[in-house]
């Protein structure tokens, strides 16, 4: 396991893993506890543009989506959307 810094500021670390002839990999025992996870806990894998990123499902979408869209429309944008009702 190797510590690198992170793109957002913070640690990382970063791993190699193989995929095995049933297409599983396996977690190392330190990515699963930074990530404090258990047996039997879900994942999300999402694939973008060539990245993939395997992160624990959030218990409750509704607070893991708390804020995501703070700042999106500015007080004037709503303002005159209300104004045209």
């Amino acid at each position: 396991m190797v510590k690198v810094k992170h793109h957002m500021g913070g640690p990382a670390m970063q791993t190699t893993v193989k995929l095995s002839s049933k297409n599983q990999i396996v977690l190392p025992r330190e990515a699963r506890e930074a990530m404090h996870l258990k047996g039997r806990d879900e994942l999300l894998v999402v694939v973008k543009d060539g990245v993939t990123v395997i992160m624990p499902k959030p218990k409750s979408w509704r607070s893991a989506l708390a804020g995501a869209g703070k700042g999106i429309y500015s007080g004037t944008y709503l303002k005159k959307e209300r104004r045209s009702w």
